[in-house]
């Protein structure tokens, strides 16, 4: 694992500092800096730690592929990569988790992506990595991108306890009308916004992959333009 230092201590700054600094550390620094200010600093850390994250990735030896990779696995991660971007450009409608929107949020009916599950960003990031685990199984995939989804499922969970302690019953509300695991019938009821979003993300996410080095992705994979 010698060749995987740099990459393994990229992911445990980045895993580390976002449980940190999202619980023992986060009353501290909102003391020391003030809400805003928290933020930032939140922000600087995590956009440096990700971006030595990319850099250790990317001069990662690659490895051969712990099993083989052929279409149907190729289906199962456009699918997957799809209903990633659908719940996170879902994400953003209403959503009683992210930073600095009111608490009475909480209170709402759920709806959008809501419907199928409370922290669609996460999962969101989950799915993502998972897709690209599939179709890239490397030893220095599993690092990156294993340490995504774990970061969004721990961090999911960890996010509850911290969101409880500061909305109280508004929080406990909110989970009582929502799901933490993902409801697939009830996310094609999302809505024409997060599918219509969630496509367009998809598509060029998938359209530029070839820019970044890799090979065509979902429906490019197949259809070329």
């Amino acid at each position: 694992m010698g060749d995987y230092l740099a990459l393994v201590a990229a992911s445990i700054s980045f895993v580390g500092s976002h449980f940190l600094m999202s619980h023992p550390l986060r009353a501290p620094l909102v003391r020391r800096f003030g809400a805003n200010g928290f933020m930032g600093v939140y922000s600087t850390i995590s956009l440096v730690t990700f971006v030595w994250m990319i850099i250790a990735f990317g001069a990662s030896p690659k490895s051969n592929g712990l099993w083989p990779v052929g279409d149907i696995l190729w289906v199962a991660a456009s699918a997957l990569t799809l209903i990633a971007a659908v719940l996170f450009a879902g994400s953003f409608i209403r959503n009683p988790s992210l930073p600095g929107v009111p608490h009475a949020l909480a209170a709402q009916t759920p709806a959008g992506v809501f419907i199928a599950t409370r922290h669609p960003m996460m999962w969101g990031f989950a799915f993502g990595g998972a897709g690209h685990i599939l179709v890239a199984p490397r030893i220095d995939n599993f690092i990156f991108a294993g340490s995504l989804v774990f970061l969004a499922l721990a961090g999911s969970k960890a996010q509850e306890i911290k969101k409880r302690n500061l909305m109280g019953g508004q929080w406990a509300q909110w989970l009582r009308r929502t799901h933490f695991v993902v409801r697939p019938a009830a996310l094609l009821r999302a809505g024409i916004g997060p599918w219509g979003a969630g496509i367009l993300i998809w598509m060029i996410a998938t359209w530029a992959h070839p820019y970044w080095g890799v090979g065509g992705a979902g429906l490019f994979r197949w259809v070329g333009l």
